[in-house]
């Protein structure tokens, strides 16, 4: 999200309902403060590095993730049939053609593509309404069902003795002076709201975009802040043609993921503290998207929606490591548009460092 451009178009976006990147200016400090740091991350330094320790941490999350899979036969409407982003934009795709070539250098093999080898990838792009100039394409890349994993790894990792406690409010962290005493949760027995003192060897924050607000019970300020983003899952009928590969597009901030007989749309950030209102113009501007360039892609009707708050840093990039002064208290949030992908590798990072070793992958670990 943040590089060069990023400001002039979040100025010509303001007020647009539908637009990619929409900034609902409020009375917020936290919103105000992420805004100026994140105009800080869009020098091209900046944005250089950062897109390059992205990189990185992507790509050892997605080693981290196919081991897991052997490891453990977990399924999620999975697919190995990488990643095309397309571009109906000249001005987009050259920057594209650019930001590949950065990727490249640390190991990303994201390679440019004419509209004849777009169309090569992804048959469904010969019905666009929208000329395609260009893509990017990186082979090895996968797509799948986020909810679907989560839930089938939660149930193996219960299988062999790991207690989640649902229905439980986590209140606020307690201090010592060694560091954290314990956290404060809530839950309800028999109609009755009780309270819990837990105690552990190690507490790792990993909230979403109520990260922020928790830890300032300690006095840590988090650069997190709630985007918003929407997606609609469109029914695949037989004789349809949905995409069968995962495919971004990127002028428009939306995402392309074929689950099983599922189409899922997903994308934009909406930038209006907790909110969590369904907007039908944004919900909207997925699906006229979609109609524009898979017009055959399913049963553009029976979509449903949802939305989410992503838990964004200006940078993108996530906090990972140690909080601060605070002996036993770990980070491990502030992923944005990039949770799924970043996922086993994050988790896996932070297991080593809890451990007291380096994870082997170049990323600024805090602390």
């Amino acid at each position: 999200w943040a590089n060069p451009k990023a400001p002039w178009k979040v100025l010509q976006w303001l007020g647009e309902e539908d637009a990619p990147l929409l900034f609902r200016l409020k009375l917020d400090w936290a919103q105000w403060r992420w805004g100026l740091r994140f105009l800080q991350e869009c020098t091209p330094q900046r944005a250089r590095q950062n897109l390059q320790d992205l990189v990185r941490l992507g790509l050892f999350s997605r080693s981290c993730l196919q081991q897991l899979r052997v490891a453990t036969d977990l399924h999620y409407d999975e697919l190995s049939r990488g990643i095309l982003h397309y571009y109906t934009d000249e001005a987009e795709f050259t920057a594209a053609v650019k930001a590949a070539a950065v990727m490249r250098e640390v190991g990303l093999q994201r390679h440019v593509k004419t509209l004849a080898e777009c169309l090569k990838i992804e048959p469904a792009l010969r019905h666009t309404l929208r000329p395609i100039v260009g893509g990017t394409y990186t082979a090895s890349d996968e797509s799948g069902d986020a909810m679907k994993f989560t839930l089938a790894l939660a149930a193996k990792c219960a299988a062999i003795g790991v207690k989640f406690r649902y229905q439980t409010e986590i209140q606020k962290l307690l201090c010592a002076a060694d560091g954290i005493a314990g956290v404060q949760v809530q839950y309800a027995e028999d109609g009755i709201a009780r309270q819990e003192i837990l105690q552990a060897g190690a507490y790792v924050v990993c909230m979403g975009s109520y990260s922020s607000l928790l830890l300032k019970d300690v006095g840590m300020a988090l650069d997190v802040y709630p985007a918003k983003g929407y997606s609609a899952t469109i029914p695949v009928r037989a004789g349809d043609e949905a995409p069968t590969v995962a495919m971004t597009d990127d002028g428009c901030k939306i995402v392309f993921s074929r689950l099983g007989d599922r189409l899922r749309v997903a994308g934009t950030a909406e930038m209006n503290g907790y909110n969590l209102d369904l907007n039908p113009v944004r919900c909207q501007a997925l699906i006229d998207r979609t109609r524009e360039i898979f017009p055959r892609a399913g049963d553009f009707d029976a979509a449903e929606f949802w939305t989410g708050l992503r838990p964004s840093t200006p940078s993108n990039l996530p906090y990972i490591g140690r909080a601060g002064r605070y002996k036993k208290l770990w980070l491990n949030t502030g992923h944005g548009t990039l949770g799924w992908t970043e996922a086993c590798g994050s988790g896996c990072a932070l297991a080593e460092l809890v451990s007291g070793r380096r994870p082997n992958v170049d990323f600024p670990f805090l602390g």
